[in-house]
């Protein structure tokens, strides 16, 4: 029963890993073609003599965030994926506390955008102009990324509640195995096994050995029979 429990638990856990893993994916797509789209307007807007010197700026904050962002949940849900198919403790343990701290980041992150009304200050300048955009798509769509937040929000409880499951499951079944494991050893040590063919008991009875050779015939003479007649007339 635990053990099938525990292959639910594993499959729930990719499940709901994978939708981590759809969002670094999607983040990582969007970051693409944005680094596309970037160097497309800087090669129109320059000329020749300063197209090699552009080249080597760095790209805007808001293209890194979304990439970085993007691999991490990527690595994120890779790490995920391999707690939940081997059930392995460090793995688990190190899968729950980064999905913890993802957690809170994006508590705090909500936190502040609800609570502060002027959070665009703290943020540097997008001369790209795709945080404007981004903020805009967002603005113009609520409802469907309100739903998308909450479900990404419920995804990381849920990674974190399951794979916590998981890892103490998989330290009671590690905790009994080691326990049965020691009770055997010291049974054996107690109790050596019987070899009936090498050792045998002192106290074991020996029976002797029975040789059946030939058949031996008795003749009776008939003096013989008179006496056996005789002890029966007298009975």
């Amino acid at each position: 029963m635990a053990r099938t429990m525990k292959k639910c638990l594993q499959s729930s856990l990719k499940i709901v890993n994978s939708v981590i893993a759809s969002l670094g994916i999607a983040m990582i797509f969007y970051g693409l073609w944005m680094v596309r789209v970037w160097g497309r307007d800087v090669c129109d807007d320059c000329d020749a003599h300063h197209h090699d010197q552009d080249l080597k700026t760095t790209l805007p904050w808001f293209i890194h965030a979304f990439l970085g962002i993007g691999i991490a949940l990527c690595g994120i849900a890779c790490l995920g994926h391999f707690a939940a198919k081997t059930a392995n403790i460090h793995c688990l343990s190190c899968y729950s506390i980064i999905i913890f701290i993802l957690i809170l980041l994006d508590t705090a992150m909500i936190a502040d955008v609800l609570l502060n009304s002027n959070w665009e200050k703290d943020l540097p300048d997008d001369p790209s102009g795709r945080f404007d955009d981004f903020k805009k798509f967002v603005q113009d769509n609520i409802h469907i990324c309100q739903w998308v937040a909450l479900l990404i929000f419920l995804s990381q409880g849920c990674s974190m509640l399951i794979a916590t499951i998981i890892r103490t499951l998989a330290e009671d079944e590690k905790y009994y195995q080691s326990h049965h494991d020691e009770e055997q050893v010291e049974g054996d040590h107690h109790h050596p096994p019987r070899m009936p063919l090498l050792n045998q008991p002192a106290n074991s009875q020996v029976f002797p050995a029975y040789v059946i050779g030939e058949p031996q015939l008795f003749y009776h003479c008939p003096e013989d029979w008179k006496v056996f007649d005789q002890l029966g007339t007298g009975n």
